[in-house]
C-alpha cells in the first residue's frame, strides 16, 4: 500500500490555540517578515499571498491591502494595482509552474462560499491536465505534490527579477 504522508497538514485537523479575533490577511499584512507568512509581493494597494489552503500548487490569492467586501469599494487606484498584480501573479505562474490553464474567481459573501466573506480576494489557481483524479472522488483527499516553501521560493524569485525590470 502507497502511503501519503503529509504531517504538517495536522494543523486543518487539529488546530492549535484558539481562533483569533478579526481578519486574518489584515494580520498578515501587517506582519512584514513575508518569508514568516506566505505573502509573495507587495504594491502600492496590494498583495498576493499562497493560499494556506489551496486547490492546488500555487494557489495564490491576490488583495487589495484596503479592507473592502466587494470590487465596487475600491478606488479606481487600487482597483487598477490590484488587477496589475494578478497580471503579475499569472505570468510568474506561467513561468514558474508551467500549467495547462489557469482559474481565477471570486467567492463574494458567504452563500457564494466565500470564507472570509469581509475582505475581497481573487483566486488564482493553475490547472494541468489531468490534475482531476480519482483521490479527490473516491478517496476525499486532494493530493498536493509541492510544499508551499518551494512554490513561495520559485515565485518570489520570478516576481522579485520582474519588479526590476519595471
Amino acid at each position: 500500500m502507497d502511503r501519503l504522508w503529509a504531517p504538517w497538514r495536522k494543523v486543518y485537523i487539529r488546530p492549535e490555540g484558539k481562533k483569533r479575533p478579526g481578519c486574518v490577511f489584515c494580520r498578515l499584512l501587517r506582519n512584514r517578515r513575508n518569508r514568516a507568512n506566505p505573502i509573495l509581493v507587495r504594491t502600492a494597494h496590494s498583495f498576493a499571498v499562497l493560499n494556506l489552503y489551496p486547490y492546488n500548487n500555487g494557489h495564490v490569492l491576490v488583495l487589495p491591502k484596503r479592507h473592502v467586501k466587494g470590487v465596487e469599494h475600491l478606488t479606481g487606484r487600487e482597483r487598477l494595482d490590484w488587477l496589475e498584480l494578478y497580471a503579475r501573479i499569472e505570468k510568474a505562474l506561467r513561468k514558474a509552474l508551467r500549467p495547462d490553464g489557469i482559474n481565477m474567481g471570486m467567492n463574494l459573501g458567504k452563500a457564494a462560499g466565500a470564507g472570509i466573506p469581509g475582505h475581497l480576494h481573487l483566486h488564482v489557481v493553475p490547472r494541468w491536465k489531468g490534475d482531476v483524479n480519482f483521490m479527490p472522488v473516491i478517496g476525499q483527499t486532494k493530493v498536493i505534490s509541492e510544499s508551499l516553501e518551494s512554490v513561495h521560493r520559485e515565485l518570489s524569485k520570478i516576481l522579485q527579477k520582474g519588479a526590476m525590470k519595471h
